[in-house]
């Protein structure tokens, strides 16, 4: 998956849904934590970790998580990033979504 950016913005949003591979069935996120980590693509250093917002229940059973970049986390450079989404449940159990994002940010007018 791609996901095109413009440097600045306060409003965007990646919307994913989370299945099992094995099944492909949704995996429940009521009782869950999703997070998108950001980073500048061949870097080690996470530039931001966001959370989802996805608080409707049949969202949330249904695998849905929403990641809104908020007012400074798109305040970088142009380019090719990389994220990673990152699920931890009431348990303390953390499971990371093995499919990267690509992200491409592009300057501003």
């Amino acid at each position: 998956m791609t996901v095109y950016l413009v440097q600045g913005d306060a409003g965007s949003q990646v919307k994913a849904t989370i299945t099992r591979e094995d099944t492909g069935s949704a995996v429940d996120l009521t009782d869950a934590t999703p997070r998108l980590k950001f980073k500048k693509k061949n870097t080690d250093t996470v530039l931001t970790t966001i959370t989802s917002t996805a608080s409707s229940p049949s969202d949330l059973q249904g695998g849905v998580a929403v990641f809104e970049f908020g007012s400074s986390a798109l305040d970088i450079s142009p380019g090719a990033y990389i994220g990673e989404i990152e699920v931890t449940f009431d348990s303390g159990n953390i499971e990371t979504v093995y499919e990267q994002i690509d992200i491409v940010v592009r300057e501003d007018y």
